[in-house]
């Protein structure tokens, strides 16, 4: 898939530092024009989102889109719970994963494929504090070997 496809608008940092992802999963969104005239100016928030399922649907929870600034009467709600789009076979083998004790349903990014909304669901298992510590000081390392690498090059 070409790059030009792919139009991220948001991502979610801090579900990478707060859990670990085991699998991610591609769903749809069900929004409104205003709502996507909105995300459209990047004015989208995943920070404390989360997904649920209910009666065999999957809603995403938490999600912020700043009304749209022409929408006037059209504009709903930024925080409302929001449907998401996928199969029902993949709806309940994810239901059935989260049953498990620490397993969350977290939207991971938003981006826009082929004109289309897409959410990036990851099925996450929630980091202890020494995890988040032991990823940190990984990532230090990484930046620190980079840093010497490139002072040696020159």
């Amino acid at each position: 898939m070409a790059k030009s496809e792919l139009q991220t608008v948001a991502t979610n940092r801090k579900a990478h530092h707060d859990y670990f992802v085991l699998e991610s999963y591609e769903a749809g969104i069900e929004l409104f024009g205003t709502e996507v005239k909105s995300v459209r100016q990047g004015k989208i928030n995943l920070k404390d989102a989360y997904c649920t399922v209910e009666n065999g649907e999957l809603f995403v929870n938490g999600m912020h889109i700043s009304p749209y600034d022409h929408g006037n009467i059209f504009n709903r709600d930024p925080m409302r719970k929001r449907r998401l789009l996928m199969h029902k076979r993949e709806i309940t083998k994810l239901f059935s994963e989260v049953q498990q004790q620490g397993i969350a349903l977290i939207p991971l990014s938003a981006y826009f494929k082929k004109g289309r909304l897409k959410i990036q669901v990851g099925l996450c298992k929630g980091k202890k504090n020494y995890d988040k510590r032991e990823s940190i000081a990984r990532r230090d390392a990484e930046r620190e070997a980079r840093r010497e690498l490139r002072n040696r090059n020159r």
